[in-house]
């Protein structure tokens, strides 16, 4: 299994949004990092589900139920997207600011790349945000 952070503007497509409709398409990500990490992903993974622009937080966790296909929202044919269906959210957000300040993250490829939208994480990562949500 392997663990990502998945990047979505809460007054676009926020974790409640995910959760009305039971799942999703993750589609309109337009960069070539973020699509490798795309293609990468096998069903059965997890990833957080982030806030970003308004928030900055990952507030919940989702399940990759469908692996790349084409991305519905791109008539060139070019980008892929998976489908995500919410597993749970977290007892409460954690922000990038407390990621920042955790020297455990200190190696989350967000925080080195922080304009990527689908990002890499160790399952050490992983666990150790979730634990911040409990905490």
């Amino acid at each position: 299994m392997h663990y990502w952070l998945m990047k979505s503007e809460p007054d676009v497509f926020s974790y409640d949004d995910l959760v009305a409709k039971g799942q999703a398409e993750w589609d309109g990500v337009r960069n070539h990092a973020a699509q490798g990490h795309m293609k990468a992903m096998r069903k059965g993974d997890l990833a957080f589900f982030y806030h970003s622009n308004i928030g900055l937080a990952a507030v919940g966790i989702m399940t990759i139920v469908a692996e790349a296909a084409r991305d519905s929202t791109d008539d060139s044919g070019k980008w892929i997207a998976v489908h995500v269906a919410p597993k749970e959210k977290l007892a409460r957000p954690v922000t990038l600011k407390a990621m920042k300040a955790d020297p455990a993250l200190a190696d989350m490829a967000i925080l080195r790349q922080p304009r990527l939208s689908v990002c890499p994480l160790t399952k050490a990562q992983f666990d150790h945000i979730v634990a911040m949500s409990k905490a």
